[in-house]
């Protein structure tokens, strides 16, 4: 998990640009993405790559949030 740690930076920046991309889309009505690359092969794989970005922030999401799968079965307060 050390080189997610690493990555967050670059990871987070193409989180961002793939959240700007779709405010344009709907403010604007125009996808930049399919605007520079076109509607092929290259779009999707930049979809794809915005995709894995977001979903490597999960397990940083479920420790925030403290939903660490391990089952803590103690009495609160103890």
């Amino acid at each position: 998990m050390d080189y997610l740690r690493r990555l967050e930076p670059l990871l987070l920046a193409l989180v961002m640009l793939a959240a700007l991309n779709w405010l344009i889309v709907a403010l604007f009505d125009t996808n930049v993405v399919t605007a520079i690359f076109g509607g092929g092969t290259v779009a999707d794989v930049i979809y794809v790559v915005f995709g894995l970005a977001a979903l490597a922030f999960l397990p940083r999401l479920f420790d925030e949030f403290g939903h660490t799968g391990r089952h803590d079965f103690r009495a609160h307060g103890a």
